[in-house]
């Protein structure tokens, strides 16, 4: 496709905001009980309203207990917009809990669906209608094209946060090395990659829901993966199998990985009084 535009085209959904807070465990321990049970009160009622707007409505928010020294509490939010995020964050900080809580590291970025396979179908019917790349009716059609492939993946775009016990989430580029430089790779070498890529992650679709957000320029990485499931084992599988395929094993670097176990709102008090 050396006459076409090297960019995949991508479609985006959700604003996404991951927290990671470290709690101050001497300073609670410090509060009278009483004190202690008002504070966590309230912010189990803050934290349920943002989980979803009510009982039988989806996920947009989840708070999850973290493993290992890089923190104690995730937070992820998925809303309409960066401003929304933005509330939300000042929403929390105004919370009692908020002044025994530490933010360690947050990322933020949008629900990313890459359409490596159907790019160069599109690119290539523009074409063949005689427009021009980047001319206004080529840019017309890709529009056109981008807004059917919206209205049918709104679901993907615009997910609901899964119920599922465990979450894994990670960072990652795509290298840009002198020797190995994704973006100097033919777009046809990508998207067989990318395919080949996608099979693997396929054959775990009954165990693990993943989501992908893209994060570049709004981030330090280029985009951020959650992955969701009841085993925590899967992770590990899904991963492993991937670092042989050729895109991560030539083209990926990961950032730090963070795992955490789902607590409900309900259960926050219980896990700040070591009880969960």
């Amino acid at each position: 496709m050396p006459d076409f535009p090297p960019v995949p085209l991508t479609l985006e959904g959700s604003s996404v905001l991951h927290q990671f807070f470290r709690f101050d465990w001497k300073s609670w321990r410090s509060r009278v009980q009483g004190e202690r049970n008002e504070i966590a009160a309230d912010a189990m009622a803050v934290l349920k309203k943002l989980e979803r707007a009510e009982a039988n409505a989806p996920f947009h928010s989840a708070i999850y207990s973290q493993l290992g020294h890089k923190g104690d509490l995730m937070l992820i939010h998925f809303r309409d917009s960066l401003e929304t995020l933005n509330r939300i964050e000042l929403l929390l900080a105004q919370t009692r809990l908020y002044d025994f809580l530490e933010l360690r590291h947050s990322y933020v970025s949008v629900v990313e669906l890459g359409l490596y396979e159907s790019t160069r179908k599109t690119y290539e019917a523009a074409v063949a209608k005689g427009f021009e790349p980047h001319s206004p009716q080529w840019s017309a059609e890709i529009e056109s094209s981008l807004a059917r492939a919206t209205d049918a993946m709104a679901s993907r775009l615009f997910p609901a946060i899964p119920d599922a016990k465990y979450l894994c989430f990670y960072p990652m580029d795509r290298m840009r090395g002198e020797e190995a430089n994704w973006y100097t790779v033919p777009f046809a070498e990508r998207q067989r990659m990318m395919h080949e890529h996608g099979l693997i992650g396929r054959r775990y679709g009954d165990q693990v829901k993943q989501i992908i957000t893209g994060s570049i320029g709004m981030d330090d990485w280029e985009w951020g993966v959650d992955l969701f499931a009841d085993d925590p084992v899967v992770f590990k599988k899904l991963i492993y199998e991937m670092r042989f395929d050729e895109v991560s094993a030539v083209y990926a670097l990961f950032g730090q990985f963070f795992i955490g176990l789902r607590l409900q709102p309900e259960k926050l008090p219980d896990w700040l009084e070591g009880k969960l």
